[in-house]
């Protein structure tokens, strides 16, 4: 009984995930690349975020040294999945201006896309 649940439950999320899709014209893509968030450490950088904004922000994902996310490499550390494959933000409802104003397919998401060869 509990696993017939388990699996409805998945159904039900990924008809949600596809319906969201065909509504959003990209974040599907979005879900499955994350190279904007994985092809510069000074890509993230705060710019207009107020101090409430940036206060938002869990500590341990801002480099407080160099006003902008915490980077493990290129990486945001705040980015989850493999890019790619399957990716989202750990702090999306949170996320920077930065990251807000990167739009699927625009410039800087094509630039970023091309980087990772996709």
């Amino acid at each position: 009984m509990a696993r017939s649940m388990v699996n409805g439950a998945q159904v039900l999320w990924s008809m949600m995930l596809d319906a969201v899709d065909s509504l959003d014209g990209g974040a599907a893509v979005c879900r499955t690349c994350g190279a904007c968030c994985s092809f510069s450490s000074d890509w993230p950088r705060f710019s207009t975020e107020s101090d409430a904004e940036l206060d938002r922000i869990p500590a341990f994902l801002v480099d407080d040294n160099h006003g902008r996310m915490r980077c493990e490499g290129n990486r945001c550390t705040a980015l989850i999945g493999e890019v790619g494959m399957s990716t989202s933000c750990s702090i999306y409802a949170l996320r920077p201006q930065v990251c807000r104003v990167c739009l699927p397919g625009d410039e800087a998401c094509q630039e970023a896309r091309r980087l990772f060869g996709l």
